[in-house]
């Protein structure tokens, strides 16, 4: 019998759409799908202590950066210290990239080899290789729920041939993934803007028999409306029954889009970025906090927003923060976007076990005012 990492269970689909709820079993508890993954890049998401995740904003599940890691302050020391959960005192649920992102963004540090890739390190220089075998090993001594096996992130643009090259390694490197670890490991379709290429690629990674199937190469610089196309042409090949991620994706208005076309899981770092950078999401749209038109405004972020910034909170507070730099704002301000990004999954969630998303969908469009 395969061993198998995490369970999917899927509780209701959706009538209209391939969208589905259901419940994802991991060693750190249980997980509600369709879910929105916080970024926690190096253990941390970025101005928020974990019991404002766990306590406040209700996250069961968070992502960490194998490539950052690595770099520092490496998995050994993770693992002499009891695995990441334990480090990053998270009792919930993990889930770690391959860092086969972040290298293969490295353009000028990193080569590609058949065997693995070499890349320097962005700190000091320092060289580390990384292999599919070697990629999962780092992610076992972190001690994740979820993994990912390493893959080569297309550019965008890409010709058909370099997309064609780098899906094939990455299928080659998807098998030899499986070969050595497999509980808890995701595969990753790649194939750049190509959808013949992505069709192709997750027909041989459904072979492989996974815990979950990852899709990658989204949101690298191409339209929003060809990442979604992307989406719908390689969905309907991988099984039902498994959890679907969707990585590195998207604003908020793009998540029920996504889940629409059968997407389970995804991450994003624009609520954390945007926060301290003064963006903040509501349900109306977006909000610049420094235009001075907040000066002296009383009022919430989003007055129909429940997170504990809201409920405490003024704008021009908050735009006071901002201006003269407080740290304080950082937390308040990503404290607001992530419970949006949350709540709008939650929504999305109750939608579908009451077989109606895609009114609420049609609902988002109608209330923003932006």
């Amino acid at each position: 019998m395969i061993e198998r990492g995490v369970r999917f269970e899927v509780l209701r689909e959706c009538p209209h759409t391939r969208a589905r709820a259901g419940l994802l079993h991991t060693a750190h508890g249980v997980v509600e799908t369709p879910v929105f993954v916080p970024v926690g890049t190096q253990g941390s998401v970025k101005g928020l202590p974990q019991e404002m995740l766990e306590r406040d904003l209700g996250v069961r599940l968070l992502l960490a950066n194998t490539y950052h890691l690595l770099i520092r302050p490496g998995p050994e020391l993770i693992a002499q210290l009891g695995g990441l959960h334990r480090f990053m005192a998270w009792p919930r649920a993990l889930l770690t990239d391959s860092g086969g992102f972040q290298v293969f963004s490295l353009a000028t540090l990193r080569q590609i080899a058949e065997d693995g890739v070499v890349f320097r390190s962005h700190l000091d220089g320092a060289e580390h290789r990384l292999t599919p075998e070697s990629a999962l090993d780092v992610q076992e001594a972190l001690g994740s729920d979820i993994r990912m096996v390493l893959d080569e992130c297309t550019a965008y643009p890409a010709t058909q041939e370099h997309a064609r090259q780098s899906m094939e390694r990455t299928v080659r490197w998807a098998v030899r993934s499986f070969a050595h670890r497999r509980a808890g490991v995701f595969p990753i379709v790649q194939g750049s803007m190509f959808a013949a290429l992505r069709r192709d690629c997750a027909r041989r990674l459904r072979d492989l028999d996974a815990d979950g199937y990852a899709l990658g190469g989204l949101s690298v610089g191409e339209p929003r409306t060809v990442s979604l196309e992307m989406v719908e042409a390689t969905e309907d090949l991988l099984p039902r029954d498994r959890p679907r991620y969707c990585m590195g994706v998207g604003m908020l208005d793009e998540l029920g889009e996504y889940v629409a076309r059968g997407i389970d899981m995804m991450d994003c770092v624009l609520p954390t970025r945007n926060a301290r950078n003064g963006y903040l999401f509501t349900n109306g749209g977006k909000l610049i906090i420094k235009h001075r038109q907040y000066r002296d405004d009383a009022r919430p972020i989003d007055e129909r927003c429940l997170c504990p910034t809201c409920a405490r909170y003024s704008r021009s507070y908050l735009r006071h923060l901002f201006l003269t730099g407080e740290i304080l704002f950082s937390t308040l301000a990503t404290c607001h976007n992530v419970w949006i990004y949350l709540d709008r999954m939650r929504r999305i969630r109750d939608a579908i076990m009451l077989d109606n998303l895609p009114n609420l969908l049609k609902s988002f469009l109608s209330q923003r005012v932006d």
